[in-house]
């Protein structure tokens, strides 16, 4: 990598692709690391679930990202740990050396009191999840098809969602408007009425990150779309297909985990530093806490302040800012120069729960319907990497608009729960 500052960014998901970015034809050579080749667009993972996207419409690949950028390269790799005295990294590809290490390893899924049964449970975290999930619910559809006249349909059918955010919302309602305009068509000869689409929040409110106003309008929507949802409903157990919450039970053989994420940090780093969330501590130059020349930004960073106790949201235009930022603070450290705090500006947050139904909270003003759906859309659309992928995305909700169809219910690659 020659005789530059080496900057090592590890993770390459929102805030890992913004700041390498932010590095082009600076005078820094910069190596990214993922365990996968390609940058994933996490929100519209639900499409991907339910047949209204292929996994090519919102993931791209790394390496065509950085064509052209001389000073970037990346490599395909697992990191196992961090030796910040050493300023060195095992990884599964041998020890990678640096000169500045950013942490941008995102989150993971938190079981809770579930971990000893998580197999048993379906996940959204992951382009493979969302497949398998895809999987899944048809392949029950399949067998549905085939036991009618042997045994009760509820079971096989049923729908359990676990998580009443952004994630369990926008699956949900994707969920409902298949059940509605797809699989009677597809499956004419099944009672699709005995598929119950359940939802299940902790808490009193959907979207508690969001405002009143958008809580109870998504929960409008959702019970306009036939979605049962279940408010103050903390899920106490699963087994048997038999899902427990208080002194009711629900027996599905499919439960959707969206509950709740946890940061994914790297091992090595002082014990001091990693807080609440197994977030990474870091200070207002993003760097971690007693760690030299270390930075973590994004949903595994804790940029714990007055007004945010507990941290920055998990949410992608926090990790971009915090990556934008970074980038150029490294290059004053690199040219001697003193670096700027950083202060995160929030541009709002949005969630949609189906065709024309969306909430948008802006920082001086909320609302909701079809022109929050549009703007949605729109932001979304802009979002992603790749002009193929913009194209792809908005041919493919053109198509189900207009035609109230989600296409893709294949069943490439049978999927099995582990037991």
């Amino acid at each position: 990598m020659g005789d530059k500052k080496k900057v090592v960014v590890i993770g390459a998901g929102f805030g890992g692709i913004t700041i390498a970015k932010a590095f082009k034809n600076k005078n820094v050579d910069v190596r990214l690391i993922d365990q996968n080749n390609y940058h994933n667009f996490q929100p519209l993972m639900y499409q991907i679930a339910t047949g209204g996207l292929e996994p090519d419409s919102i993931a791209y690949p790394v390496r065509r990202i950085f064509r052209g950028y001389n000073n970037v390269t990346f490599r395909m790799a697992n990191v196992f740990s961090v030796n910040s005295e050493a300023k060195e990294l095992d990884t599964s590809i041998g020890t990678i050396k640096y000169d500045y290490l950013v942490i941008a390893t995102g989150s993971q899924n938190n079981f809770f009191n579930f971990e000893p049964i998580k197999d048993e449970l379906l996940t959204l975290k992951s382009i493979p999840d969302a497949l398998n999930l895809r999987s899944y619910i048809f392949q029950n559809l399949e067998k549905a098809l085939a036991k009618k006249d042997i045994e009760p349909l509820d079971e096989i059918l049923n729908i359990a969602i676990v998580g009443g955010g952004p994630a369990g919302l926008e699956l949900a309602g994707a969920l409902a408007e298949m059940k509605k305009h797809v699989l009677p068509k597809d499956f004419p000869d099944l009672d699709i009425s005995k598929m119950s689409i359940n939802l299940y929040e902790a808490s009193p409110n959907l979207l508690n990150a969001m405002s009143k106003e958008a809580s109870e309008k998504s929960l409008l929507y959702l019970n306009n779309l036939g979605v049962n949802v279940h408010l103050n409903s903390r899920v106490s157990s699963y087994k048997n297909n038999k899902l427990q919450i208080g002194d009711s039970s629900f027996y599905t053989d499919t439960v959707i985990w969206t509950a709740g994420v946890k940061a994914a940090p790297i091992s090595g780093l002082p014990k001091q530093a990693i807080v609440g969330g197994n977030r990474i501590a870091v200070d207002q130059y993003n760097q971690v806490i007693q760690a030299n020349d270390v930075f973590a930004i994004g949903d595994v960073a804790a940029h714990i302040t007055e007004n945010n106790p507990n941290g920055l949201p998990m949410l992608a235009p926090v990790a971009q800012q915090q990556g934008a930022h970074l980038a150029k603070n490294i290059m004053k450290l690199v040219n001697n120069e003193k670096p700027e705090p950083f202060v995160y500006v929030n541009k709002g947050v949005m969630a949609t729960i189906g065709r024309k139904k969306a909430v948008v909270d802006l920082p001086k003003f909320k609302f909701q319907g079809t022109f929050a759906w549009i703007v949605w859309m729109f932001i979304h659309i802009m979002s992603l990497v790749g002009f193929k992928n913009k194209i792809s995305a908005f041919m493919g909700w053109m198509t189900n608009y207009f035609t109230y169809d989600r296409p893709l219910g294949l069943i490439i690659r049978p999927f099995t729960k582990r037991k």
